[in-house]
């Protein structure tokens, strides 16, 4: 998804974006169109209440969209708009709670926490998808292969024949280059 019109799309079809107008759900993903990048690409789109904190505090809705690079969050505003974009690599934990009617998603980041309202309808299937995009994409912490554990290994008994004066120095960093 790039443009407007397909993220709020997506809302319709997905049951991600009540809350507001179909006009204003426009609106507040426009904000989101203008901040892509070329090589940028939207994986998921939804609509909330953004900081909530209770019925009467909060800073009203806000389009959000997660792409293959960034979390983006946007609102039209008669005079303005706001702009707020998080790295994913600065997205530290997502959690959800629920109630009767509705549902609050924490966003932990890097710099700050935030809230997201959403009807009880909706929350799972956002939490749900977020977390399978995050966590499914998230490059793992790079571990040796086998084979660079098995020359590691080869190294280390080259060394304890180094220090038994089993072989010498030469000889010891002649392996060393070879193994590594």
């Amino acid at each position: 998804m790039r443009t407007a019109e397909e993220m709020a799309e997506f809302c319709l079809q997905n049951n991600t974006g009540s809350g507001t107008s179909r006009s204003w759900t426009l609106k507040h993903f426009g904000t989101i169109e203008k901040q892509l990048q070329n090589d940028e690409e939207v994986l998921f789109a939804f609509v909330g209440l953004h900081n909530y904190q209770s019925l009467t505090v909060h800073n009203n809705n806000f389009a959000y969209a997660l792409t293959n690079k960034r979390f983006i969050m946007g609102q039209k505003k008669m005079m303005g708009e706001n702009i707020q974009i998080v790295l994913r690599k600065n997205l530290n934990d997502v959690t959800k709670s629920t109630g009767m009617l509705t549902g609050i998603l924490t966003f932990d980041t890097i710099k700050e926490t935030f809230n997201v309202r959403c009807s009880k309808d909706e929350i799972n299937s956002i939490y749900d998808a977020i977390t399978e995009i995050l966590f499914s994409t998230h490059e793992p912490t790079q571990m040796p292969m086998q084979d660079d554990k098995d020359k590691f290994a080869e190294l280390k008994k080259y060394k304890e024949l180094l220090d038994l004066g089993i072989i010498d120095q030469a000889e010891f960093d002649a392996k060393k280059i070879e193994l590594l």
